[in-house]
């Protein structure tokens, strides 16, 4: 059992590495590292204002030109196994972001990207089986508890969208 749990503290350790490893070769503008850590086929998610859709301008190249510099600094780090999400804000804290990645062997396979918005993270896994199912055609409530809340959105000085992500 130990071991085990090893196994799962050391992917989760690798995939929270490969997420800080991209952010740094995006400040850096290191283009092959970007290519080798995300998947060609890349599922993408945006929330918020088209105007605000920086990281995809980063990861295209269509930002090059542009001299609005996006700085992706993560304030927060939390890993839920293949799931790695980050929370930063800009410089005057008027935009906050959350990211939220999937890393698949060593590959990020999918983010999804919001701004100015709460984020709640819950798990649906952890529902008991017999909460999910019913034999009449009544709807059961199922009560998923979060395991992470963003906190900078509350900080933007506005009121902001809510959504909840599960995973």
């Amino acid at each position: 059992m130990a071991n085990a749990q090893q196994k799962i503290v050391e992917e989760t350790n690798k995939n929270q590495a490969v997420v800080l490893a991209l952010y740094e070769a995006l400040n850096t503008r290191d283009v092959n590292t970007v290519h080798q850590i995300l998947a060609p086929d890349l599922e993408w998610w945006f929330h918020g204002p088209p105007t605000h859709q920086f990281l995809m301008r980063l990861l295209t190249g269509a930002s090059s030109d542009d001299p609005f510099r996006f700085e992706v600094d993560p304030v927060l780090v939390t890993t839920f196994g293949s799931t790695v999400i980050v929370e930063g804000c800009d410089n005057s804290r008027s935009i906050s972001w959350v990211h939220a990645w999937t890393v698949r062997d060593g590959i990020i396979t999918q983010v999804r990207e919001y701004f100015n918005t709460s984020l709640t993270v819950t798990r649906l896994g952890d529902s008991p089986p017999s909460a999910c199912s019913s034999s009449t055609a009544e709807i059961a409530p199922v009560h998923c508890p979060y395991v992470w809340e963003s906190s900078l959105s509350n900080r933007v000085g506005k009121s902001v969208p809510g959504l909840v992500l599960a995973i």
